[in-house]
């Protein structure tokens, strides 16, 4: 833990979705969180007090956009309004889970592309800046017309398997041709080999593995993704890889949404281990002995000092 972080001008804020991260945040940073307070009036309506002056200051407000992700958009799209009224020098967004980001493009004819609506509504609320990780599509930064800083989630997890012993050989899987460059940097750092499924997907949250390119025969498996949400692509996989020759499987992933039936699939499933980070906050329904959860506070909490003292954050990216 760092000492007591002596600017008065940096203030951090956290509203409802990962309240367990940000006070993690503010203790590597050394300051106490901001106070406010966000309450409803009785017909739901979010009311947010800010109880202290920030006028001048550098803000930063830290808010996952996970479930329920509507609730938590609107909290933060009125605590920017908030900041804005009440003369905050700058409003930075701290998402390490953003929402909405499986939305990139129009895959379909007449479909929207919320990925872009919600970082429109950012910016107009009055952000000036965003600092989230590990967007489902590294394109979504550019959805934004003020700095946004993707910090990258591949060095945490790697770090994990980095200094343990397995019983063979590991090999870095993508469960799709999508998250190729992601599992070619976890391969980098393991100096191991990759493999890739390929799968057709026939509607959303509906996957359907169908063959294995490189080999996996007698290796450890370690399946790689962004997020995991009713983890039947990440389960389908596991068993895939078994069925295929595979020793053993683990998994990880940067955030883990966990939705519907995703805990039971993951139970019940050829999955050894499944690592994620507390970008998410995982309900205790959801705190199974199969998942490990390594903490992205120190990486974040990093970048929101180089951010206010106006240093270089792509060294983080490493």
């Amino acid at each position: 833990m760092t000492n007591q972080y002596l600017d008065p001008n940096l203030k951090v804020f956290t509203l409802n979705s990962n309240k367990a991260l940000a006070e993690e945040i503010a203790k590597v940073i050394g300051v106490e969180l901001g106070k406010c307070s966000v309450s409803r009036f009785s017909d739901g309506e979010i009311q947010i007090n800010i109880e202290e002056s920030i006028r001048g200051c550098d803000v930063f407000v830290i808010q996952s956009t996970s479930g329920p992700v509507n609730e938590h958009i609107m909290e933060l799209l009125i605590m920017i309004d908030a900041l804005k009224r009440a003369s905050a020098k700058t409003i930075n967004l701290v998402i390490p889970y953003y929402g909405y980001a499986r939305q990139d493009r129009k895959a379909r004819a007449r479909e929207p592309i919320t990925a872009k609506l919600v970082a429109n509504l950012l910016e107009t609320a009055g952000a000036t800046r965003v600092i989230t990780l590990d967007l489902h599509a590294p394109q979504i930064q550019g959805f934004f017309d003020i700095p946004t800083d993707q910090l990258v989630g591949v060095p945490i997890l790697a770090e994990h398997f980095k200094n343990r012993h397995f019983d063979g050989d590991i090999v870095i899987v993508s469960p799709d041709h999508g998250g190729v460059t992601r599992a070619r940097k976890m391969a980098e750092r393991l100096k191991a080999p990759i493999a890739i499924i390929d799968k057709r997907r026939p509607r959303p949250n509906v996957a359907e593995v169908m063959n294995i390119v490189g080999n996996i025969e007698g290796k450890v498996a370690i399946l790689i993704d962004d997020i995991i949400d009713t983890a039947g692509t990440i389960t389908l996989a596991a068993n895939a890889l078994v069925e295929n020759g595979a020793l053993e499987v683990l998994a990880c992933c940067t955030h883990p949404v966990l939705s519907g039936p995703a805990i039971e699939r993951i139970e019940n499933s050829k999955i050894k281990e499944l690592v994620v980070t507390n970008t998410i906050q995982l309900g205790e329904e959801k705190r199974i002995d199969k998942i490990v959860e390594l903490s992205v506070a120190p990486l974040i909490g990093e970048a929101i000092i180089r951010v206010h003292e106006e240093q270089s954050v792509s060294t983080l990216f490493d």
